[in-house]
C-alpha cells in the first residue's frame, strides 16, 4: 500500500488550496483552447509562458504510442501531414501523475504513422497550469477534483 507524505497541517504535499481571488486568464481571439470538460484551458498563453521560462520546462522524450488515444477521426488529415514533428508536444498533469497531450496530437499522430518511437514533450504540473483555466467555476471545480485524486492515492 502506497503512503503519502504529509505536510505538518496534515495535507498533502500536493494538495490545492482554493485561492478565493482566483483571476482566470483572458482569452483574446484567435487564442487554441483546450477543453476537457468544465475544464478549458488557454493554451496559446500556456506556451507563451512556457517558451519565456523555458529552463522550467525542459524538452524531453516520450514514447509515442501510448499517446496515441486520440480519435484520428476528429484530426484533420491535410494538419497530420504537415505536422512539425520536431517542435515539441505539451503534456499537462490532468490529475495526479497523469499526463494528457493538450497540444501536439496531430504531431502524435504524424509521429505514430511515420513509425517513430518517441516525440519531443515538454510537461507541465496542475500547480502550474491552473492559472491557464479560463474561467473561475472551472478552476474551482478542477481544484476540487484533483484534491479527491490525491485523496484515492492514499
Amino acid at each position: 500500500m502506497k503512503t503519502r507524505r504529509k505536510s505538518p497541517a496534515g495535507r498533502h504535499p500536493r494538495q490545492l488550496k482554493l485561492d478565493k481571488v482566483f483571476t482566470p486568464i483572458s482569452v483574446d481571439g484567435g487564442d487554441e483552447l483546450f477543453p476537457n470538460g468544465i475544464f478549458e484551458f488557454n493554451v496559446t498563453k500556456m506556451l507563451a509562458f512556457i517558451e519565456a521560462n523555458a529552463d522550467k520546462f525542459p524538452v524531453e522524450k516520450v514514447e509515442v504510442e501510448p499517446l496515441r488515444g486520440y480519435s484520428s477521426e476528429t484530426l484533420d488529415e491535410d494538419t497530420i501531414r504537415r505536422a512539425d514533428v520536431s517542435k515539441p508536444i505539451l503534456l499537462a498533469e490532468i490529475s495526479p501523475g497523469r499526463f494528457n497531450v493538450i497540444d501536439g496530437n496531430h504531431r502524435v499522430e504524424k509521429a505514430g504513422g511515420d513509425g517513430l518511437k518517441t516525440i519531443p514533450a515538454r510537461r507541465i504540473g496542475a500547480e502550474q497550469h491552473l492559472a491557464f483555466l479560463t474561467s473561475v467555476r472551472a478552476y474551482q471545480a478542477y481544484v476540487g477534483y484533483w484534491n479527491s485524486k490525491l485523496d484515492e492515492l492514499e
